[in-house]
């Protein structure tokens, strides 16, 4: 079973929180960065649209972390963690529970950084395997302001398509039924992929794409 974060699972937007923690925690140097890379985010967008925009941003973001040990970033998620809990889908993480009673495996997916996704696994006590943005560290555990392949859209199947294709390998279980929760149309390609996707508190948009194609709705 997969599971989407923003949207899904959480319903904030990590990037929003992130923001609302950097304003008390960033100095000169971190605006400094964020405010470069705004502009430079700005002039990609221009040219190539909205979603060159968030990306360019996103990277840029990702970069006020460079120089934190893993101990400096794991502070900093879990006081996203502790704004952010109180938007958590309660309906759903039951949902998760009803899964692994049932012996099902959990991979909480998306394009949200690794270490925000980690601590919220940790602080609802959700025995899940993580796919989702990795912050690089170096050899020595410190980040270096860079981040791996964005875990969205296509990607999405094919972190999947890996997973579970190492995951057969490394067990005798030849189950091989995948579900997906998730919002967003980002996540069409994945909903397309799964045996059973589930559309999770669709806005009218995506809401209209679920009825065409016959996929249940999750709403509370």
């Amino acid at each position: 079973m997969t599971v989407d974060f923003d949207g899904t699972l959480y319903q904030g937007n990590s990037f929003k929180v992130m923001f609302q923690v950097g304003k008390k925690t960033f100095g000169l140097k971190q605006w400094s960065i964020v405010f470069t890379g705004l502009v430079k985010a700005i002039i990609t967008g221009l040219v190539k649209g909205k979603n060159a925009f968030r990306l360019q941003f996103f990277k840029a973001f990702a970069n006020t972390f460079k120089g934190k040990t893993e101990l400096e970033l794991e502070e900093f998620f879990q006081q996203l963690v502790n704004i952010g809990k109180v938007d958590v889908h309660q309906g759903l993480v039951r949902q998760v529970r009803e899964h692994q009673q049932n012996g099902d495996m959990i991979i909480l997916l998306s394009g949200a950084l690794k270490p925000f996704l980690t601590a919220f696994a940790k602080e609802l006590q959700l025995d899940v395997h993580i796919l989702s943005t990795e912050l690089l560290l170096d050899q020595n555990g410190v980040c270096t302001g860079e981040i791996g392949t964005i875990i969205n859209g296509e990607e999405k199947v094919k972190q999947v398509q890996k997973w579970v294709t190492k995951e057969l390998a490394q067990s005798e279980k030849g189950t091989n039924e995948i579900w997906a929760y998730a919002d967003s149309e980002s996540d069409i390609p994945l909903l397309h992929f799964v045996e059973h996707p589930i559309v999770v508190n669709p806005d009218e948009d995506m809401k209209k794409i679920a009825e065409e194609n016959k996929w249940p709705i999750f709403a509370t």
